[in-house]
């Protein structure tokens, strides 16, 4: 075997190897000599038959063999040799073979980065803690209150306020012309929501039962689902059917039963519990993005490519899934490399209304490549410092994932635990998890007492920092 090292980056290696035909004769006839030991055809005595045809009848199929074997056993010689940290699996490209002649391939491969080793004792956090207050309690069930109550038609003609509920038909165009979800009837509507078209509802104050012909005229928001009508003036007429009200509801023991407790002051202790819970998860949330965020300020290594690429795709695709138009859809590029082995997003398609903004794309690349750097620093952290997942934590995290799901938990059990990509998810977010409470064990943490609000507050700023903007935030920023 040959090796030539064509290529030597920071981050790629790319080597030209050559296994000589005399090599791939010496396997072929070691194999053919095996395989006359074990064949048995007629007219011919066990161990006895020739050579000859044992070559005509299975030459061509061992030597298929022979070739790929060869390639992934001089492929790993290599990069062991070499000792190189993949960050993926190899490129491999067959220059040239033909019968009788030698193999010579190309083995191109992405390097891990060099991670330098962080002091997590300088590492600062503040770790924000809340408990639920009666005040907080009485909130919650208030809103819970809020939803039970039923409209019923008023009993005196008035003109509507806020606080009513309208029912009404409707039909939207926009230059004349009908669009998706344009047309409605019966459709219910509180006055003071804010679920329906920004400026819509506040046209239906003042308002009289039987009404008809009332003109309401909107502009979609620029995070309108789709984007071709994003900003443009609709036009709805609009009629009035009934005005109703919300029956009072009182806040007591049967309120509670509502809800399967016994007596409201069950119902409030249940709810301080779930808040409380909550926060729990909050706090450690809160934490674990602010340790997230100062850690990969301490990173400026190159990501690997590919594992961008691949990241980023799966950020759009997610993106797309969430997109709430239905008709439109995303083609992704195929994999497509320049000349610095960089990959080029550019030949992302367009199709029918779903669309990419170039600021999408520049925030997407830049999550995507934090992802990767902040995924690939944890993990050498593990690596490290010997923290491990079990097979028994990934089992019980599944199963607890599973139990969620009720009578049906057994199945998902057996779904999950068949699936090699569900397995690994798990496994990296346990590993993530014990990576991140390895890590708090040296930084130094400061408790803080807030309100939930302040928490929720807070845990929402950090969220809003790692996703993209949306149209209507980028509008607000130019």
């Amino acid at each position: 075997m040959q090796v030539t090292e064509s290529l030597c980056a920071e981050m790629m290696r790319e080597f030209t190897i050559v296994i000589s035909a005399k090599e791939l004769e010496a396997e072929l006839t070691d194999q053919l000599a095996k395989l006359a030991q074990q064949v048995t055809l007629p007219g011919f005595r066990p161990g006895k038959v020739p050579h000859v045809l044992l070559r005509q009848r299975y030459g061509e199929v061992l030597l298929d063999d022979i070739v790929k074997n060869s390639v992934i056993k001089s492929s790993q010689r290599t990069i062991e040799e070499h000792k190189l940290r993949l960050a993926h699996q190899p490129n491999i490209e067959i220059i040239s073979y033909e019968k009788n002649s030698d193999l010579k391939y190309k083995l191109l491969v992405e390097l891990m980065p060099q991670i330098k080793d962080i002091d997590f004792s300088e590492i600062e956090v503040e770790r924000l803690i809340a408990l639920p207050n009666d005040g907080e309690i009485n909130d919650t069930i208030n809103r819970m209150a809020e939803s039970q109550r039923e409209s019923v038609p008023i009993k005196k003609s008035r003109l509507s306020k806020l606080g009513d509920v309208i029912v009404i038909d409707f039909d939207g165009k926009i230059n004349g012309e009908s669009f998706e979800g344009c047309i409605g009837k019966d459709y219910y509507i509180k006055l003071g929501s804010n679920k329906f078209i920004p400026g819509f509802e506040e046209q239906l104050m003042n308002t009289r039962a039987n009404e008809s012909n009332k003109l309401i005229t909107v502009c979609l928001p620029l995070d309108y689902p789709d984007s071709a009508l994003a900003g443009k003036e609709a036009r709805f007429n609009v009629t009035i059917k009934e005005i109703r009200e919300l029956k009072p509801i009182e806040i007591n023991n049967s309120f509670a039963q509502i809800f399967g407790m016994d007596s409201l002051n069950s119902l409030k202790k249940a709810i301080g519990e779930k808040i409380k819970s909550e926060c729990l998860v909050a706090t450690r949330n809160h934490l674990k993005f602010q340790l997230l965020d100062v850690l990969s300020k301490e990173i400026s290594f190159i990501a690997p490519s590919q594992m961008v690429k691949k990241e980023y795709d799966k950020i759009v695709s997610q993106a797309f899934q969430y997109s709430s138009k239905k008709d439109g859809f995303l083609a992704l590029p195929e994999e497509k490399k320049n000349k610095n082995h960089k990959y080029d997003h550019s030949a992302i398609k367009i199709v029918k209304n779903y669309r990419l903004s170039e600021q999408d794309e520049i925030n997407y690349q830049s999550i995507a490549e934090r992802r990767v750097r902040l995924g690939l620093l944890l993990s050498e952290i593990g690596r490290q410092n010997n923290i491990q997942v079990t097979d028994e934590e990934v089992s019980r995290s599944i199963s607890e994932q599973a139990s969620r799901f009720l009578s049906q938990d057994h199945v998902i059990f057996d779904s999950y635990r068949k699936n090699k990509a569900v397995i690994g998810q798990v496994r990296a977010l346990l590993l993530e998890d014990k990576v991140i409470d390895f890590v708090m064990k040296s930084a130094k943490v400061k408790d803080n007492n807030v309100s939930v609000d302040e928490l929720f507050c807070a845990l929402d700023a950090n969220k809003q920092g790692l996703k993209p903007m949306s149209k209507q935030e980028e509008s607000q920023e130019k």
